[in-house]
């Protein structure tokens, strides 16, 4: 070299960042910088201030209801351990949360009170606000889509979407009101009461939905489940909670800490061993206990703030809230609610299709069910809950739509996905989803 000549500086690989998400976003940036054309996929994972973003998402493991490790919890007080879990894993001030909206179904009440008293018992000062959401099966996602269209109005700068519900304490027949005659004298208003493992057993049959598929579909979600848990994959989305548990046995009362989800079966299922078990709605039926969702008791949280917030906070950004859509239709249908809603929310998305989506979090209210919209809409069944999903570890209604969040965001962080769906089927004949981007 003459002394006149600078030394070129060394590049190595180690110079760049290779991760999934950088090299995505850098493609991005010199999509831009070239002037082509950016597709749907290209603008959601763009980053600006005002997006609606997740700093912490976490939940309760799942127990049995009537017979698990939160059998003997109330719900306010699930509702006390993962708000107390959020704030414990998130460092965030709780006097900056301005609102909290919690999904359930079937709490007295609506459960207003008692989830006030909720977030006072977790450490959140009265200037909290507080409300309690019912959509059914989708009232935790509601509780979460409520809280993130709050502050994209401007309405509050940080709150929490969370979803909590005890089957153990108030499922059953008088779940559901006696109809006025005037709601019987309706034959669709009449048909919100069928129950939904009898209507559900009805549309297997009209859409041909075999017992050997719903099956084998089950029996995916159980395996998938065991290996989840056996593997630790639950861990970094689970809150453990220390509750007074009664000894069925001995009527012995004592502290238990509930660690991970109790519905995940130890032993072998297949579809095959499944293909014993009776049907439960016909004599002819299809739908059984082994292929529908679990009975469980939970509760989960979402923390959302604007990016800007977040960074002003020095909050770290697990993902963010793209849109979400909610649908209607005949209340005997209920079961196909994701194969309309889904869609919805691609449009809603900026015209997103099946193949920008890296994971689906669907709920499995029923096998049946689940597997007819993923077959309708196209959806590969290994994008589709890969750590398996209600059937295997559980249902708490008015949980699950913000344990979606939380379950979604952790996996697709775990293995360098971008875009992901939440959905569910409603009772009474409806269905939502809503887009998410991890970062």
């Amino acid at each position: 070299m003459t002394s006149g000549m600078s030394t070129p500086a060394t590049v190595t690989l180690a110079s760049f960042d290779l991760t999934p998400h950088a090299a995505q976003e850098r493609l991005s940036q010199v999509t831009n910088h070239l002037g082509l054309t950016k597709t749907a996929r290209d603008k959601l994972l763009e980053k600006h201030d005002d997006d609606v973003v997740v700093t912490a998402a976490l939940r309760t493991p799942f127990t049995k209801g009537g017979k698990g490790g939160f059998k003997d919890t109330a719900a306010a007080d699930l509702l006390v351990g993962v708000l107390g879990a959020l704030l414990a894993r998130s460092q965030i001030d709780p006097a900056l949360v301005e609102d909290i909206a919690v999904g359930s179904v079937l709490a007295p009440g609506g459960g207003a009170t008692e989830f006030r008293a909720a977030a006072l018992v977790a450490g959140f000062p009265e200037t909290t606000a507080v409300k309690s959401v019912n959509r059914q099966c989708s009232s935790g996602l509601q509780a979460c889509v409520d809280i993130a269209h709050q502050i994209k109005a401007g309405m509050i700068e940080v709150g929490i979407g969370a979803g909590v519900e005890s089957m153990s304490m108030h499922y059953g027949p008088g779940a559901v009101t006696e109809f006025s005659a005037l709601l019987q004298s309706h034959p669709e208003a009449r048909n919100c009461r069928v129950p939904m493992g009898v209507l559900s057993e009805q549309m297997a049959k009209d859409r041909n939905i075999s017992r050997a598929s719903q099956d084998a579909f089950a029996a995916a979600s159980f395996q998938k489940a065991q290996r989840a848990q056996r593997d630790g994959l639950f861990d970094d989305e689970l809150a453990p909670l220390t509750v007074q548990w009664t000894d069925p046995k001995t009527d012995e009362r004592r502290e238990i800490t509930v660690r991970q989800d109790d519905g995940v079966r130890q032993d072998a299922v297949t579809a095959a061993s499944l293909g014993k078990v009776r049907p439960a709605f016909a004599a002819d039926g299809s739908i059984h206990a082994g292929n529908a969702s679990q009975v469980s008791d939970g509760a989960a949280a979402v923390l959302l703030m604007r990016r800007a917030t977040a960074r002003r906070l020095g909050q770290p950004i697990l993902g963010k809230y793209v849109a979400a859509a909610v649908v209607g239709l005949p209340p005997l249908l209920m079961g196909l609610g994701p194969w309309k809603a889904i869609p919805a929310a691609y449009a809603r998305a900026g015209g997103l299709a099946t193949a920008d989506v890296d994971l689906f979090e669907i709920n499995e209210a029923f096998a049946s069910q689940c597997l007819w919209c993923a077959n309708e809409l196209a959806i590969p069944l290994a994008k589709i809950n890969p750590k398996g999903g209600a059937i295997a570890w559980g249902h708490p209604l008015g949980c699950t739509g913000a344990r979606q969040v939380a379950t979604l965001l952790t996996e697709l962080r775990r293995t360098g996905g971008r875009v992901g769906v939440t959905s569910m089927c409603v009772g009474t004949g409806m269905g939502m989803a809503a887009v998410w981007v991890a970062e």
